[in-house]
């Protein structure tokens, strides 16, 4: 396997600038540019030098095979993070023998294929890279720590003995077997596909955390949607004006709001009538509205026409600094009732994250909706015999290679190229 190479950090002037090394020649590597190879683990300064030339000082850590990130013979340079400095290294770097520059997603790759990750430990480590509030960050940081791959273990264990015991009866078909294992098989399975329809309830609440929540504020024309999407944005998102009818189609604004990832719709005013254009914007609100996690009603004095709160949804009196409004009031003016306004979507935010799964993408959700298929028709197979056991077996088996498809066991090479590509270079 090739010797790859890569900086770690993004590009840029910075204090400091990490450059790996992993495979067979990343040793022998350093060794040509400072004439040693420090112990692994043991952080040593050394001069890096060509020909002569000094390139920098760094400090240098060496990782044995079996004892880094990717399983193979490894290195950090820790360089100032000057441009120059970092080129300069990387071409050094670039002449020594069986040594080529890093391809986006190669060293986590590499650790796939070794063994140090499973795949759902590498979609963790690309949504921690790519988290942007600390829902998402902690959220991604149980996936990479395994979480997926031990609830997986755990299912996969005791289908297996669910599969031995069926097995079993088939290896002694023509002999008086003393126990019916029936019982046992059925109680595996229902306890496994009743752990798997739990997960499957909350994996669409983790999607959300993974890829924001969207709350939608809406009202008649006039109401103060857009004055109160600015506000909350802290910029001048949307045109306001007196003029009703304004805002024709969806602005987005995307924030972090009490940690978890939100994006703001600012919708049409919602009245009958006004002119075409007007009518596509209302019609185009009232989809998104239908489709978003939870719904601000701005009441301006009236009931908003055209929608019907759901269970959850906020409603909200504006333009509350011209006063006369009981509950829950706010004005993007002044800023009054704001606090209130963020702190309670953030409560009820927080309370669905709350219910979010291990499982946090759409393959996940078809790898155990799978398992828990074949674990349904298999339960249909027990009950239908003994005459049926080979049946049921195999259905057992096919949910564990579903199973075994979370973690990366079984058919997951038509994804790998896409999931890495979504990497940087030098993770």
């Amino acid at each position: 396997m090739d010797t790859i190479f890569a900086c770690a950090t993004a590009r840029g002037k910075a204090g400091v600038a990490v450059v790996r090394l992993s495979g067979p020649n990343s040793h022998a590597a350093v060794k040509a540019l400072c004439g040693r190879v420090p112990a692994p683990r043991r952080a040593v300064l050394c001069r890096l030098a060509q020909g002569g030339e000094v390139l920098d000082e760094a400090i240098v850590l060496t990782f044995a095979a079996g004892a880094s990130f990717t399983g193979e013979e490894s290195v950090e340079l820790h360089l100032h993070g000057a441009a120059a400095t970092v080129s300069a290294v990387l071409r050094a770097i670039g002449l020594q023998p069986g040594l080529r520059l890093a391809e986006p997603g190669e060293f986590t790759r590499r650790a796939l294929e070794n063994g140090r990750l499973d795949l759902a430990q590498v979609e963790g480590l690309a949504d921690l890279i790519e988290a942007e509030t600390e829902a998402q960050r902690k959220q991604a940081l149980r996936v990479l720590s395994g979480a997926v791959g031990v609830r997986a273990e755990g299912w996969r264990r005791d289908l297996i003995r669910a599969a031995a015991l069926l097995e079993a009866t088939i290896d002694f078909a023509d002999e008086d077997v003393p126990v019916d294992v029936s019982p046992e098989v059925a109680a595996l399975t229902a306890a496994v596909r009743d752990d798997l329809g739990h997960e499957l309830a909350g994996i669409g609440i983790a999607e959300r955390i993974r890829d924001g929540f969207e709350v939608a504020i809406v009202g008649r024309p006039n109401s103060g949607k857009s004055t109160l999407l600015n506000a909350l944005a802290g910029r001048e998102a949307a045109i306001t004006s007196d003029v009703a009818g304004t805002t024709r189609d969806i602005i987005e604004v995307r924030m972090d709001l009490a940690g978890l990832p939100v994006t703001l719709l600012d919708t049409a005013g919602l009245r009958e009538g006004g002119d075409r254009v007007e009518q596509i914007g209302i019609g185009r609100a009232l989809e998104r509205a239908a489709e978003a996690d939870l719904r601000v009603f701005l009441l301006d004095g009236a009931d908003v026409p055209l929608l019907v709160p759901r269970k959850d949804d906020l409603l909200v009196h504006g333009k509350a600094d011209l006063g006369g409004a009981e509950g829950l009031a706010v004005s993007g003016r002044t800023g009054q009732g704001l606090d209130d306004l963020v702190a309670r979507i953030g409560a009820v935010l927080a309370g669905r994250a709350a219910r979010a799964g291990t499982m946090t993408r759409q393959r996940h959700r078809e790898a155990m909706a799978r398992a828990i298929g074949a674990l349904e028709s298999a339960r249909n197979e027990i009950e239908g015999g003994s005459g049926r056991v080979e049946l049921a077996a195999e259905l057992i088996r096919q949910a564990i290679r579903a199973l075994d498809s979370l973690v990366g066991r079984v058919d997951v090479e038509d994804l790998l190229d896409e999931i890495f590509a979504s990497f940087c270079i030098g993770k």
